[in-house]
Formats: C-alpha cells, sequence, structure tokens
C-alpha cells in the first residue's frame, strides 16, 4: 500500500460505510464496530506500521489525507483512527525493547486490533503530558490506579497506551507508558459518551483500580518525552485533518444547497440569485484550503524538522480548532434553517467541529505555547 491508494481506500471506506450510517450512529452514539471492521480488512490500520514489521509504513502526510477523507464522512470515525494510529505510533516506537508492543503490532498488520491513548485525567485536565495517578511496582509488575477522562474508543479498543507517574517520581512530569490491554482487570469505562458532538467514538472516562500489569507493559519509563514528541506531532496533524474534513464535507454540502434551492418567483438557485452567499461559499473553500497548505506544510516539517518545527505542531491544532468552527458556523447561515433543522448534514457537522478547539492541547493551552516559543521561554 502506498500514499495515493491508501487514500482511494479511505475515500472508499468513507463513501460505502461510513457515509450511510454516520447520522443514525451521531442521533444513538453508537460505536461503529462496522466501521473498524473495514479498516482493519483494508490494511489502513496498519498504516503506519514499518515495512520491516509488515506495514506499509506510510507517515504523517498520508496519515493526514487518509483522516481526512475519512471525516469528510463521519469525523467521529475519523477521531476513532486518528486515536488508533497514535497508539500504534507509540507502539511502533518501543517495539524493539517490547514483546508486548511487537505482539500487538503483529495483531494490527492483521487488522485484527484497535489501539488507543489513555493520557488526559479528571486531576490534570487539559494538562495531558502531567497525569496525576502514580504506578507501585512489585518485583513483576505494575498496579495502576487512575481516573482517566475522554478516552476515545472506551471499552472497543483492544489496547490501551496509559499514561502514569513512576513509582518514584516526585514530579508529574516523571512518567512512564503503559500498554494495558482491554481485558485487564480493574480496568473499565466508568460512563457512557453522550456530548453534543463526535457523538459515535465512545469518548467516555475509564478507571484503573488496582490494575495489575506485567514489567514488560511498561513501554517507557520518559513519558513526557515521548507524550510530546512521539505522540504529539501526529496527534496535532491527525486532529487538524479531522478539522479538515470537516471543512470539506460542510463546504460540498454548502454548495449542493446552493445549486439545488430555488427561489421559484425568480426562477433561480440561492446561488444564483444571492451574491452574499457566493461571496460565504468563497470564503470557505480559502479557510479550507489555507488549512490544507497548513497541514502539508507540517508534514513537510515532520519529514525534515528544522527549528520551525515544533512552532509548526503547535500551529496547526490551534489553526485547524478554529477554521473548522468558523467554516461549519458560515455553511449554517449561509444554508438558514435548512442547515439548523437537520435537512442537511452540516448541523452534525457544526457540532463535531467543536471538539478539536476543547480537546486537549485545547486552542488556549495552544497559544500560550506558542507564544511562549516566539519569545524563548520554556515551554514547561
Amino acid at each position: 500500500m502506498n500514499h495515493e491508494n491508501a487514500v482511494e481506500v479511505a475515500r472508499k471506506l468513507a463513501k460505502d460505510v461510513l457515509a450511510p450510517s454516520a447520522s443514525e450512529n451521531d442521533k444513538n452514539a453508537t460505536f461503529s464496530t462496522a466501521a473498524i471492521s473495514a479498516l482493519g480488512e483494508s490494511g489502513l490500520l496498519a498504516l503506519n506500521v514499518p515495512k520491516a514489521l509488515g506495514g506499509p509504513g506510510l507517515g504523517p502526510r498520508a496519515f493526514a489525507d487518509v483522516v481526512a477523507a475519512l471525516a469528510e464522512a463521519d469525523a467521529s470515525v475519523a477521531m476513532i483512527y486518528k486515536m488508533h494510529v497514535c497508539g500504534v505510533q507509540c507502539l511502533v516506537t518501543f517495539a524493539e525493547k517490547s514483546a508486548d508492543a511487537r505482539a500487538a503490532l503483529a495483531d494490527v498488520v492483521k487488522g485484527k486490533h484497535l489501539s488507543t491513548l489513555a493520557f488526559s485525567e479528571k486531576g490534570s485536565r487539559s494538562h495531558f503530558w502531567a497525569p496525576v495517578s502514580k504506578a507501585t511496582r512489585a518485583d513483576d509488575s505494575f498496579t495502576l490506579n487512575a481516573n482517566k477522562s475522554w478516552v476515545t474508543s472506551a471499552g472497543y479498543a483492544d489496547s490501551y497506551i496509559v499514561s502514569g507517574q513512576l513509582p518514584d517520581a516526585k514530579l508529574p512530569t516523571e512518567s512512564g507508558l503503559w500498554i494495558v490491554k482491554k481485558d485487564a482487570l480493574g480496568f473499565r469505562a466508568t460512563d457512557k459518551w453522550d456530548a453534543l458532538g463526535m457523538r459515535a467514538n465512545a469518548s467516555a472516562p475509564m478507571t484503573l483500580e488496582n490494575c495489575k500489569v506485567p514489567a514488560s507493559a511498561l513501554l517507557t519509563a520518559e513519558g513526557f518525552k515521548s507524550m510530546l514528541e512521539v505522540v504529539l506531532p501526529w496527534f496535532n496533524v491527525g486532529q487538524a485533518a479531522v478539522a479538515l474534513g470537516l471543512c470539506r464535507a460542510s463546504l460540498n454540502a454548502t454548495a449542493t444547497h446552493l445549486k439545488t434551492a430555488k427561489f421559484e418567483h425568480l426562477g433561480a438557485s440561492l446561488g444564483e440569485a444571492l451574491p452574499n452567499l457566493r461571496a460565504n461559499l468563497a470564503t470557505m473553500q480559502i479557510e479550507a484550503d489555507g488549512l490544507a497548505a497548513r497541514i502539508a506544510d507540517v508534514c513537510t516539517h515532520l519529514e525534515t524538522p528544522g527549528e520551525l518545527t515544533v512552532l509548526r505542531v503547535l500551529e496547526v491544532k490551534a489553526a485547524a480548532g478554529e477554521t473548522a468552527i468558523q467554516v461549519t458556523q458560515l455553511a449554517i447561515r449561509t444554508c438558514g434553517g435548512a442547515a439548523f433543522s437537520k435537512h442537511t448534514s452540516i448541523e452534525r457537522f457544526f457540532r463535531d467541529a467543536q471538539a478539536g478547539a476543547v480537546m486537549a492541547p485545547t486552542v488556549d493551552v495552544l497559544r500560550e505555547f506558542i507564544g511562549k516559543a516566539i519569545l524563548g521561554i520554556p515551554l514547561f
């Protein structure tokens, strides 16, 4: 599988599998097991698994294009997929020294394993890099106790990359990452996901209560560094790609409405009759294309890192969250009651777009980081 083929496969899945059930899954907050099965069968779950481990070994650019294609049909599934790929990136990074990671990746390559992240905690909220939970250790095992918040695919993923302070930690940044399997005793979802948007991704709180995992489950004792350097670039690019998919979906739905809705007394479509609506559509196109260019730019930086790479990684999610809100809101204004009353899917796109701004790292936190970076102030 190469880049172009991966995007082609994603578009076909979006059309044939995701789109037909997206509205109903959103309405009922239903996790799409059919979509995950289709992603597994297609090979897309193994997108970033290196060729040496049986995957296609594709990078952030292909990842962004695949996520955007999925998000045009169903942003919830795109979010599930994004979090899976971020989890897989952790497994890939530590596969050489972790038999547990290699075993999980073998199943990912077979299309039989869904991963996700369990970083954010109730006690540290949007500061996902600073877990308040602390592991304890026996000779051959760790015991984890934590209240994790907003774990995408909660109860559905096969493995979770879980953060926590190391047993001898004195600061939250002295943390580790563990791979915890779905059936680990004491690990469970503690609430149902019933939110404004992204309603079909099962992003629920999870609790680890005296959850014992083998010592081999510790992927790294440098959790803080790994969350920022391994996960955050893929996470931010993926979230920006979800936003781009929502922008494109809103743009297409708006254009369709302006072409088909009529002023019968004028004998013209809305788009033909009202120049202000055409101007709104143009603004939406400009913003979507600008976001696409920003994502392409940050992918170039990740492929060839330089002194501005960290800044670009921070900027892309901040910009994407606000762009998606702007474009989807403009779509509702442009289509009027047809969008507001759910006669199109634009209302769903608008609700889904709100998630990007409040998902850690939030737009406000990212702006703080960006300001510090510009001034040469340490981020932490």
